[in-house]
């Protein structure tokens, strides 16, 4: 947990609300990710250990789109639908 803080404190704002959402997800999405995995080192209930295996799935995805958009110039990041 101290680790996940750290990180999404470390974050630079920019003033751009996407990118800092962004940003800032990024490393709090981590963190779900790294309880999960403890979760799956340790834990016995099945039923959590089937959401754990979810949770990694479905936030390493949303990471990834986080940094496709991240990793694109400020404006594409920006564009309304």
């Amino acid at each position: 947990m101290a680790r996940m803080h750290d990180a999404m404190m470390a974050v630079k704002p920019t003033g751009n609300p996407d990118r800092d959402f962004a940003a800032m997800m990024i490393p709090h999405h981590q963190g779900a990710i790294d309880m999960a995995e403890i979760e799956l080192r340790f834990g016995t209930d099945e039923r959590l250990r089937r959401l754990a295996q979810g949770i990694i799935v479905e936030q390493r995805q949303e990471i990834a789109v986080m940094r496709k958009i991240l990793s694109e110039p400020t404006s594409a990041s920006t564009a309304k639908p």
